[in-house]
């Protein structure tokens, strides 16, 4: 049976062009903090990489710091938001990815702003959640489950005003929207390679010129002492690729064609009994849709797609790591645990969402019978 993957949200095939590069650079053995001719062709590729990243995302290249990923990248910027001087306080949406929330609620105080039923959190109430302590505003640029986008701008430059540091979790955005770093002037933006093609286990954290955080990885001096230990130069060497791969309109591309293959399954889903769509329809991010299924477990749907050949996931977490029900769902007041996200990505076709809409109404109607 052929396999149709719609779970890009959660991690993309690794692109060829990233592969191609990844795989060469398995040749590059040396440490690139050395200076023999070994090391230096590792720097060399490195700081290619570097380049290629900060051209994608619209930053300067020594603002790029290579973690292993978005995680990394998030407790590297709550660790060093909270160490930058006195204040040790984070403000957040309550929609944020765990990441966000439990790094920041290890760094020191926490204030949660909720969101509306469609995932939206208001900037002025954020705003307003900033007190004395405060140190850092957390806002992703997307939400990973319902795919809602937020209004950065307005944040960003009333926090710039207040000397208020802002971190923007960009994991879903980065190769599926443009982001430029530099036109939006947040302070720290964290990206992960595998959500848009590129490896796994590598990532960036961009941190604004001019600013200095205390390291959250500390022994060496490699990434201009920002992050300590050898850099995973493979990694990183199919990550800068994969940012490359998506220059000359390809990023354009693959946005226009990631909402008409999530409209299509939108509206397929639409039309099935007892679903509601979850997530702002229109200010989203392009790639996921996410649904809530009245009355059927999510782990049984996403058996019977699997079954029939779709790779699909659960918006909330008890289908998959965890089994509580999602916290992101249950900020916006709806059902947090029956849903189903469907995500498309740079190799999805119209034969991937077919087979999905074609299975789907099958499958509840069998669940259904069953009870």
């Amino acid at each position: 049976m052929p396999r149709h993957y719609l779970d890009h949200a959660s991690t993309s095939p690794l692109r060829p062009a990233a592969r191609d590069a990844l795989t060469a650079a398995l040749a590059l053995n040396a440490d690139p903090g050395r200076i023999h001719e070994e090391a230096l062709a590792a720097r060399h590729a490195v700081e290619v990489a570097r380049q290629q990243v900060a051209d994608l995302l619209g930053a300067r290249s020594r603002e790029v710091v290579f973690t292993s990923g978005a995680t990394e990248s998030i407790a590297m910027a709550c660790h060093g938001a909270a160490r930058k001087d006195h204040r040790r306080g984070s403000v957040l949406a309550a929609v944020e990815h765990s990441a966000v929330r439990h790094c920041a609620d290890r760094e020191g105080p926490v204030a949660v702003v909720g969101v509306d039923r469609r995932g939206r959190v208001d900037p002025d109430e954020l705003l307003a959640a900033i007190g004395d302590d405060t140190a850092v505003v957390h806002l992703q640029w997307g939400n990973h489950e319902v795919g809602t986008c937020h209004d950065l701008e307005p944040v960003v430059a009333a926090c710039r005003e207040r000397n208020v540091l802002v971190h923007v979790d960009a994991a879903q955005a980065v190769g599926r929207v443009p982001v430029d770093f530099g036109a939006l002037g947040c302070d720290l933006l964290s990206v992960s390679a595998h959500k848009f093609g590129g490896p796994p286990g590598v990532g960036a954290l961009l941190v604004r010129r001019g600013l200095r955080l205390d390291p959250l990885l500390l022994g060496g001096d490699q990434e201009r002492a920002r992050r300590a230990g050898l850099e995973n130069v493979p990694a990183v060497v199919g990550f800068g690729a994969a940012c490359e791969a998506l220059g000359n309109g390809v990023l354009a591309d693959e946005e226009a064609d990631s909402r008409r293959l999530t409209d299509r399954l939108a509206e397929g889903l639409a039309a099935l009994e007892g679903v509601e769509r979850y997530g702002d329809p229109d200010r989203r991010l392009p790639h996921l849709v996410c649904v809530g299924i009245t009355d059927i477990e999510p782990q049984a749907v996403l058996l019977g797609l699997d079954r029939a050949g779709v790779a699909a996931h659960s918006g909330s977490a008890c289908a998959s790591e965890g089994l509580e029900p999602s916290p992101v769902l249950e900020a916006m007041g709806v059902d947090a645990h029956r849903s189903l996200r469907l995500s498309v990505g740079w190799n999805t076709t119209d034969v991937d969402v077919d087979a999905a809409i074609d299975a789907l109404p099958g499958i509840l109607a069998g669940l259904r019978a069953l009870r």
